[in-house]
């Protein structure tokens, strides 16, 4: 499963155990209850001052190896729900109200590069562990939300091309040539102790946090409506906007 911790202004998500930490509904539903806490706590505290971030980190050798396939078995239908139930834990991410940071630990495959990308930013470790969008290999289409996630975050044709019609496997100096991961750290330790510290410089700037989840949105609307996030109209932004003056 997962757990929560906050220090001091960032808030710290981490998948715990050994495994392989597959996204079954057991583990999206913690990392959902976990995220809806981050909010609503973020929200709590702005009385006394905005500024927030999150770092998520997982122990063990993987990040996340993709959607939990062994229970899904070979029944379609199961598999559709983990889709389904993947979908809202990307509209929590990107929803988010303050910066977030995927430490990348360990091997992200499919459904868990996936859920590293819906982050603002990556730092993955250099020694071990690749990003690795597999669905090409094992035959299954990807979900229309993956593909425009994927567009947004992957802005460099030649590297979507990679990633989603060749199958290749990144390492993080790849990665990082490709403008996927911001920062590649030598090892966990020192991957997940630069998360941290970029996560701290990050809300130390005090941002508001519902300025810069709607600023995120509008950079990203179509990945947004994809996972169901009902943008702004016009006139709401310019409403908000006068608000802010």
């Amino acid at each position: 499963m997962c757990t929560l911790e906050q220090r001091g202004r960032v808030f710290v998500l981490t998948l715990t155990g050994d495994g392989e930490h597959r996204l079954g509904h057991p583990l999206i539903a913690s990392i959902r209850s976990a995220l809806a806490s981050v909010a609503a706590t973020a929200a709590q505290a702005n009385g006394a001052g905005p500024g927030a971030a999150l770092v998520t980190v997982a122990e063990g050798r993987f990040f996340s190896n993709g959607l939990d396939i062994g229970w899904a078995g070979t029944s379609r239908a199961r598999l559709g729900e983990l889709v389904a139930a993947l979908r809202p834990v990307a509209a929590d991410l990107l929803a988010l109200p303050m910066p977030t940071v995927a430490a990348v630990t360990g091997h992200a495959s499919a459904g868990g590069f996936l859920l590293a990308l819906c982050h603002d930013y990556r730092v993955m470790r250099a020694d071990r562990g690749v990003l690795y969008m597999s669905e090409v290999d094992i035959g299954l289409p990807l979900p229309p939300y993956f593909m425009a996630l994927l567009r947004a975050k992957i802005t460099a044709a030649h590297a979507l091309r990679d990633v989603v019609l060749r199958g290749r496997k990144l390492r993080a100096p790849e990665a990082k040539e490709m403008g996927i991961v911001d920062v590649v750290c030598p090892g966990a330790p020192e991957t997940a102790a630069e998360a941290l510290r970029l996560a701290e410089e990050l809300a130390a700037r005090k941002w508001d946090g519902a300025v810069y989840a709607s600023i995120r949105i509008s950079m990203f609307p179509d990945a947004c409506r994809s996972v169901g996030i009902v943008e702004e109209s016009d006139e709401e932004k310019a409403r908000n906007f006068a608000s802010k003056l």
